[in-house]
């Protein structure tokens, strides 16, 4: 009885353990049926955000490199050979037409010009004193005292004095040009580089360029268009009055900034260039002083320099209307661009589409879907082409500076 007794908690546990196990594997099997359950179970049609295709207006751009460039360039130089005594600017100053920029020593040339005029008045009076002798022997001729010789001796004299008259006066006027030219002025409005020579030295026409002055306001803006673009361009804007009316011009600074100023095409290269195969195209744009001011006048005022590099951008004066969608609608691959549709039958289909003028934000669609059509924007990751979809508005885009369109 003993003995019995023992061996009944073993029992216990085994049985126990036994239950236990059971209660496991039914779970197990539970779980197994559960999964097998939900995956045999027929899955609903994705949700997607859809937007309508809608015609917006967008301004059309095409951005080229360009250089800028003055549109009037002095190199100053000496027209005499004089001593240097004053220079009359500050280097990187703007001047004014007329200005006076280099004052060459005049002593010389006074001395000159006098001397000129001396020989001028000289042949004046002998003139005067050869048409007195010419009218006595015209006066003469008619009484039996006078000789036809020597009216003819004193008309031959009197052209003489007149014609060295002449050219003493020419003299006199080569030498009072030749002092004129000891002042040299600035022959345009702009700014002035730095001088070459300074008070004291000798400058002649061989010495070079003394200084240059650079017109600032407008400003000349160049830039090569390839030749394919270029008659895209024109074609597209021929209806509307062609490049000098249809475009405007506006350019991005080298750091990056958008220039104020709006610029317009106004020359069109006849030539194109054979080893890049691009046209020029030359655009005039305004550059005003900065709204800082320069106390010493010798700092740059101004936004643009001559030949500075910047981007061109070419915008359309007048907005177009395109077919758009969001730009997250389109999707890519080796074949061509596409999106994805919303057929009548809730289905996705897709649409292999041609992309125009775009922005980042919108993108224009040149062929390939119709207006009104429902393009899918969100949940494209879970479509598949001919899979019903549950289809429903898309979250509202924020509101981003988007009227400008590049090109693709």
């Amino acid at each position: 009885m003993a003995a019995h007794d023992a061996r009944t908690p073993t029992k216990r546990r085994r049985f126990t353990s036994q239950l236990r196990s059971g209660a496991i594997a039914l779970l197990i099997g539970l779980s197994f049926s559960e999964a097998a359950f939900a995956q045999g179970a027929p899955a609903g049609p994705p949700a997607v955000g859809v937007v309508r295709v809608e015609r917006k207006p967008i301004t059309e751009s095409n951005e080229f490199i360009g250089r800028v460039q003055a549109i009037d360039r002095v190199d100053i130089v000496a027209r005499v050979t004089a001593f240097l005594e004053e220079v009359d600017f500050k280097d990187g100053a703007e001047v004014k037409k007329g200005a006076v920029l280099y004052r060459l020593e005049r002593g010389p040339f006074e001395a000159d010009l006098a001397a000129k005029e001396a020989v001028a008045d000289q042949m004046d009076a002998q003139l005067v004193n050869a048409s007195i002798t010419l009218d006595r022997a015209q006066k003469l001729l008619r009484t039996q005292a006078g000789a036809q010789a020597t009216v003819d001796s004193s008309l031959a004299a009197q052209r003489s004095y007149e014609a060295q008259l002449l050219g003493a006066k020419a003299s006199a006027k080569q030498s009072k040009i030749n002092l004129d030219y000891t002042i040299i002025s600035s022959p345009i409005d702009g700014k002035i580089g730095r001088t070459a020579v300074t008070p004291g030295n000798v400058v002649s026409p061989s010495s070079g360029v003394l200084v240059t002055v650079v017109g600032q306001d407008p400003m000349y803006v160049l830039f090569p268009v390839s030749v394919r673009t270029f008659i895209a361009l024109r074609e597209r804007y021929a209806e509307i009055g062609g490049f000098f009316d249809a475009v405007a011009v506006r350019i991005r600074l080298p750091d990056g900034r958008i220039y104020g100023q709006l610029g317009k095409v106004d020359f069109i290269d006849n030539t194109v260039q054979t080893s890049t195969d691009t046209i020029m195209l030359r655009a005039t744009i305004p550059n005003p002083p900065l709204p800082t001011k320069a106390s010493d006048g010798a700092t740059s005022s101004r936004e643009l320099a001559d030949t500075e590099f910047v981007s061109v951008s070419l915008e359309g004066v007048k907005p177009v209307e395109i077919l758009a969608v969001p730009r997250a609608a389109i999707l890519s691959d080796q074949q061509s661009d596409y999106v994805y549709v919303v057929d009548k039958d809730g289905k996705a289909q897709r649409r292999n589409v041609k992309l125009g003028q775009s922005t980042p934000t919108t993108a224009s669609l040149g062929s390939g879907v119709t207006e009104g059509e429902l393009v899918i924007v969100e949940g494209l990751q879970r479509v598949r082409p001919g899979q019903p979809v549950a289809a429903g508005p898309a979250t509202p885009l924020p509101l981003l500076p988007d009227s400008t369109a590049s090109a693709k």
